[in-house]
């Protein structure tokens, strides 16, 4: 199989700030389930709630700094750099630092808001 993506969805983001999240591939995109693939864009002092996601999600980070807060442990993501999330545990992303992040987020399966959980 081959699919050409010619461009992302724009899908709306849970956050304190508008955060562009542009989906190239996953439920909205491309129809899969299985995973998606999202480049993320989150502005200096965004923050979203913590979620226990029903997937594994890996990220990598392209520019600035992505903040991980885990029940264990606290991350700071640089560019160049990657976390890997495994499903079922309980996260929250931020990205406290000047300038934002820019990263791209891989969900397996796709992410759902039915799945990811959000906390009240």
């Amino acid at each position: 199989m081959i699919k050409l993506v010619d461009k992302p969805s724009i899908i709306k983001a849970a956050g304190t700030k508008e955060k562009i999240i542009e989906e190239f591939f996953g439920i909205i995109n491309s129809e899969d389930s299985n995973v998606s693939i999202a480049r993320m864009k989150s502005p200096e002092d965004w923050e979203e709630p913590g979620q226990k996601p029903e997937f594994d999600e890996y990220t990598i980070v392209l520019k600035g700094t992505l903040h991980v807060k885990t029940k264990l442990k606290e991350y700071n993501v640089t560019a160049g750099q990657g976390i890997l999330i495994g499903k079922n545990e309980w996260v929250q992303y931020s990205t406290p630092f000047e300038g934002g992040a820019e990263y791209v987020a891989i969900c397996l399966p796709a992410f759902s808001p039915d799945t990811v959980n959000r906390d009240e």
